[in-house]
């Protein structure tokens, strides 16, 4: 019989654990979908939308029109093609049934234009962060002007002063 009430009781503990175990569930989907509806979520997904489309912005401006005046001063060499050739003995059969010599190489042009590209946009970051850190202490350091005082604390001001001037 002791036996018996013994698993009797850890049976009814063991179902207040699964109890808490489903409530504490219901409570984490709860919380996600609080932190879903919250406007974090929101916001970091347009972050990374604008990011996207400003990445795309930049690589043209680098590729487009940084790059282009850098190619003409080095007589007209594109950056982008820059590569080291790694000497090979490796023959490839190619579609038309000839061989020639695997081309393996390190692309170092593209790692630069890249590197450029990450440049431009911290720059444009650092820029955009220090404008916003600016108007901020701007902001704080413009005093406000004092609240004016509500009719009823001019009234209590007046009475207070008048008290005052009776008991001198």
């Amino acid at each position: 019989s002791f036996r018996r009430s013994n698993y009797f009781f850890m049976s009814i503990d063991l179902q207040k654990d699964m109890s808490s175990v489903v409530k504490g569930s219901l409570g984490f989907v709860g919380e996600f979908k609080a932190f879903i509806s919250r406007g974090n979520v929101v916001d970091l997904a347009v972050g990374v939308i604008i990011g996207g489309a400003f990445g795309q912005i930049t690589t043209s401006l680098v590729n487009d029109v940084v790059m282009p005046p850098i190619s003409f001063l080095l007589s007209g060499v594109n950056v982008k093609d820059w590569k080291y050739v790694i000497p090979t003995h490796h023959m490839v059969t190619g579609a038309d049934g000839k061989q020639t010599v695997a081309d393996v190489s390190i692309a170092y042009g593209n790692f630069l234009q890249t590197c450029l590209n990450f440049l431009i946009v911290a720059f444009v970051i650092f820029v955009v962060i220090k404008a916003i850190n600016t108007l901020k202490r701007k902001e704080e350091a413009a005093p406000s002007a004092p609240p004016t005082p509500s009719p009823q604390e001019v009234l209590l001001t007046e009475i207070r002063d008048l008290l005052a001037k009776e008991r001198a």
